[in-house]
C-alpha cells in the first residue's frame, strides 16, 4: 500500500522549484528539537455539520447492535480550529460559527496571549487558505494590537498542493474518527465534546511522531525536484 505522501504526490500539477524550497523549510522545521521559547505550532481548520437525530437512537443491548435512523435534521455548519503543538504534546480546538478574518486573527491573539504567552517567537505552519495571513490582524484590531502580536509570529507555509506537510492535518484526521464520528446538533454541544476531547489529548501529553525528513524527500520523491 502507497504511504499518504506517494499517494498525493500524483496530485502535483506541476514541479516547481518553490514547491521543494517550501517542503524543505517545513521539514528542516520538524526536525529541529523542541523549543519552549521558539515553539512550533501546526495549525489548520475545518468545517463540521451540525446533524440532529429526528428520532431517538436505539443503545445496544444483548443480542443486538445499536441502531440509529438513516434521517436526519441539519442545523447548519460550525467550524473547527486546531492549534498543535507535535513535539510538546498540546493541542486546542476551538468551535466557532464561522472561519472569517476576525475569526483568525482571534486564534493568533489567543495563541500568543494565552497558549504561549512567554514564547518569544511562535513558529507557525498554515496552509495557503486566504484568511492565513497578517493582514487579518490589522483588519480585526488598531494598528498596534495587530503589530504587537504580529512581531512574536513567524508564519511558515505549506506549497501549494502540498498541505499534507502540514502535522495539524494528522491532529484533525484523529479528532474527526474519535470525537466527530457521530451526529452533533448544536454549537454549544460540539464546544463541550471538542474540549473533553482536547483535555484528555492533553493530559495524555500525545505527541506526533514525524519521521519523513529532507533525505527522505530526495530518495523517495525526485521527481518533486526540478532538473
Amino acid at each position: 500500500m502507497l504511504k499518504p505522501w506517494q499517494q498525493r504526490h500524483w496530485c502535483i500539477p506541476q514541479v516547481s522549484s518553490e514547491f521543494v524550497v517550501r517542503m524543505e523549510d517545513l521539514l528542516d522545521l520538524y526536525a529541529e528539537p523542541l523549543d519552549p521559547v521558539r515553539p512550533v505550532v501546526c495549525f489548520d481548520e475545518r468545517p463540521c455539520q451540525l446533524l440532529e437525530e429526528t428520532r431517538v437512537p436505539q443503545p445496544v443491548a444483548p443480542g443486538k447492535v445499536a441502531r440509529v435512523d438513516y434521517e436526519y435534521r441539519r442545523n447548519g455548519t460550525a467550524n473547527l480550529f486546531v492549534a498543535v503543538q507535535p513535539q510538546g504534546g498540546w493541542r486546542r480546538v476551538s468551535a466557532t460559527e464561522h472561519r472569517t478574518k476576525a475569526d483568525f486573527a482571534q486564534q493568533l491573539r489567543q495563541l500568543v496571549d494565552l497558549d504561549f504567552p512567554t514564547a518569544e517567537r511562535i513558529r507557525l505552519v498554515l496552509d495557503n487558505l486566504n484568511t492565513h495571513t497578517l493582514g487579518a490582524l490589522y483588519e480585526t484590531f488598531p494598528a498596534a494590537e495587530a503589530r504587537r502580536i504580529a512581531r512574536k509570529l513567524e508564519l511558515h507555509y505549506t506549497p501549494k498542493h502540498g498541505s499534507w506537510l502540514n502535522m495539524a492535518e494528522l491532529e484533525i484526521s484523529v479528532l474527526s474518527r474519535q470525537c466527530l464520528d457521530r451526529r452533533i446538533p448544536a454549537l454549544g454541544e460540539l464546544r463541550r465534546e471538542v474540549a473533553a476531547w482536547q483535555t484528555a489529548r492533553n493530559a495524555a501529553q500525545t505527541t506526533i511522531d514525524w519521521r519523513f525528513t529532507c533525505e527522505d524527500a530526495r530518495t523517495k520523491l525526485p521527481k518533486l525536484y526540478p532538473a
